[in-house]
C-alpha cells in the first residue's frame, strides 16, 4: 500500500524476513494501527518510507506460566541436599522465602522479571498468582492488594498481562489442612469471588483476567466446581489454568484418593475445552495425553524449571503427534529467555528418544520455526489474548532478532531462527514491540535502569 493511502496515525515497517501464519515471507510490509493492532500485512512489498527491520521478525510469544515472586529466589536452592532432594524440598525453601514479602516487594520483583522476559523475547505473561495474604496470614484491607501489584508491575514495563487469581484451600487430597507456611495462599470461596470480580471490573484495556485453581491437591472437587461456575457467570471465555501431574508423588496421592490419575480424573469430571491450560502434565500417561489432545486445551510446559526441579520430561512428541497444543512458561524463572526454553524442550525430547529434530513439523522443515509458531499460538490461546501471529487485527507484538550477531549473521529466515535457538549465541533479541509500542531496543528495555535499581534495593533488604 502507498503511504499516502494508509489510515491516519498508522505506522509502517518493512521486514526483510517475517514469520507469517503460512510460513516465512520476504520483504513484508507491516502496518501498525493507532490502537496497537496490525493493519495490512503485505509480503513481497517495497520499503517506500517504512522503517526497516533488518533481523528476522517473529510474532509475539506469551509466557503462559509465571510465579513472579519466585524470580527473587532463583539460585538460592542450589546446594546439595538429601538423596530425596526434589520439588518437595525446594518448596520448603520457597515457603520460607515468601514469608516476609511485602506489597512493594511484589511490585519490584515482578517489574524486574517482566523486563527480563521482554528482553528474552516474551511479549506477554500469564501470572498464576497465589500470594494473597500478608506475612501473618491476614487479609489485606483490599483482598486483591497483591493481585493489583502484579497489574502495576505490568503497567510499569508494558508487557501484555493475563492475571489468574489462584484458589488454594487445602494441603493435600482429602481436605488435608493447610500447613502454617501456606497461610498466605488461602482465600475462602466468597473472598475469592470478590477478588475475581474486582479484577474483572477494574481491568485496564488489554488485560485479561481468569482463574487458577492451584491443583487438584489444593482444592476439593466441590470447590473447583464452584470456582469454575462463578467464573462462567462473570466471563464464559475467561481462561482456567491449574497445575497437574507435575510430580510422581502427586499422581500416587491422586490414585490413592480417587482411584484415578489426575488428568484422567479431570477429564472425567469437567468439560475441559480450549479455555483450559494444564501446567506441566509431566507425568500424564499416553492414554491421558491422547484424550487431552482432543479437548483443544493447552499444556503449559516450563522446561528450565522442570529441569531445575528434577520433575521429569513431558512426552511432547507423542502429544503433538496426536494434535495436542502447547505453550511455554518460565514458572520459577531460573530462565527468562524464550529461545532457551524452546531449545531445552527440544533437547529433552532428543535425550528421551535418542534422535534429533524431534519436534520439527516434517522432514526438511525447520525445528525452530515449528517450535516458535506452535508455542506462540498455544501461549496466545492460554492467555486468551489476540497475539501469537503477525496478521491483520491481532495485537501488534513483534520480536526482532539481531541481524549482525555472530550466531546468526549471514543467515536468513528459518536458518536465522534455528541458529538463534540452537547455536551458541545468547542475547539475540534486538527489539520487542507490544501493542504497537517498542519496549526493547538494542536488547535493552526502555525503563531497565530504574526498575533494576528498585529490584536491587529490594533484594539487598530481603537477604540482609
Amino acid at each position: 500500500m502507498n503511504p499516502a493511502r494508509c489510515p491516519p496515525h498508522t505506522r509502517t515497517y518493512f521486514a526483510r524476513e517475517a514469520l507469517l501464519p503460512l510460513g516465512w515471507q520476504h520483504d513484508v510490509r507491516i502496518e501498525v494501527a493507532a490502537d496497537g493492532t496490525f493493519g495490512e500485512i503485505t509480503p513481497a512489498a517495497t520499503t517506500d518510507s517504512a522503517m526497516v527491520l533488518d533481523g528476522a521478525v517473529l510474532p509475539g510469544m506469551v509466557n503462559l506460566h509465571s510465579h513472579a515472586f519466585q524470580r527473587a529466589m532463583a539460585g538460592l536452592t542450589e546446594r546439595g541436599g538429601p538423596l530425596t532432594d526434589s520439588f518437595w524440598t525446594w518448596r520448603e525453601v520457597m515457603y520460607r522465602f515468601l514469608g516476609s514479602l511485602q506489597p512493594d516487594d511484589v511490585t519490584a520483583i515482578a517489574a524486574q522479571l517482566y523486563v527480563e522476559l521482554l528482553q528474552g523475547g516474551f511479549t506477554g505473561v500469564v501470572e498464576f498468582h497465589y500470594l494473597h495474604r500478608d506475612p501473618d496470614g491476614a487479609l489485606y484491607q483490599n483482598p486483591a492488594e497483591l493481585s493489583l501489584r502484579i497489574v502495576e508491575a505490568a503497567e510499569q514495563t508494558g508487557i501484555g498481562l493475563t492475571l489468574l487469581a489462584s484458589l488454594y484451600q487445602q494441603g493435600g487430597f482429602g481436605a488435608a489442612p493447610l500447613h502454617h507456611s501456606q497461610r498466605r495462599f488461602f482465600l475462602a470461596d466468597d473472598t475469592f469471588a470478590d477478588v475475581v470480580t474486582q479484577l474483572l471490573h477494574q481491568r485496564a484495556p488489554g488485560v485479561q483476567i481468569g482463574i487458577a485453581p492451584h491443583s487438584l491437591r489444593a482444592v476439593t472437587p466441590e470447590a473447583l466446581r464452584r470456582a469454575i461456575a462463578m467464573l462462567e457467570q462473570l466471563d464464559r471465555r475467561a481462561p482456567i489454568h491449574l497445575h497437574i501431574a507435575e510430580q510422581p508423588a502427586e499422581v500416587s496421592a491422586c490414585l490413592a484418593y480417587s482411584e484415578q490419575r489426575p488428568i484422567a480424573w479431570l477429564l472425567d469430571h469437567f468439560a475441559v475445552d480450549d479455555r483450559y491450560c494444564l501446567i506441566h502434565a509431566t507425568h500424564g500417561d499416553l492414554s491421558e495425553l491422547e484424550r487431552l489432545s482432543r479437548t483443544n486445551a493447552t499444556v503449559g510446559l516450563c522446561p528450565s524449571t522442570e529441569a531445575n526441579l528434577g520433575d521429569g520430561i513431558f512426552s511432547a512428541s507423542e502429544f503433538l503427534s496426536a494434535g495436542g497444543r502447547f505453550g511455554i512458561g518460565t514458572d520459577s524463572h531460573v530462565g527468562t529467555d524464550a529461545l532457551d526454553e524452546l531449545r531445552l524442550l527440544e533437547y529433552s525430547q532428543r535425550l528421551r528418544l535418542g534422535r534429533r529434530n524431534v519436534l520439527a513439523s516434517g522432514e526438511g522443515h525447520s525445528t525452530g520455526t515449528a517450535l516458535w509458531q506452535r508455542a506462540a499460538q498455544g501461549g496466545a490461546q492460554a492467555a486468551a489474548q489476540p497475539t501469537g501471529v503477525i496478521a491483520t487485527g491481532a495485537r501488534a507484538d513483534l520480536v526482532v532478532l539481531h541481524a549482525d550477531h555472530p550466531a546468526v549473521c549471514g543467515r536468513r529466515a528459518a536458518l536465522a531462527l534455528d541458529s538463534a535457538m540452537f547455536g551458541p549465541g545468547r542475547g539475540l533479541v534486538a527489539q520487542v514491540m507490544v501493542a504497537g509500542k517498542w519496549l526493547v531496543s538494542g536488547g535493552r528495555h526502555v525503563a531497565q535502569e530504574a526498575i533494576a535499581a528498585r529490584f536491587r534495593e529490594t533484594i539487598v533488604r530481603l537477604c540482609a
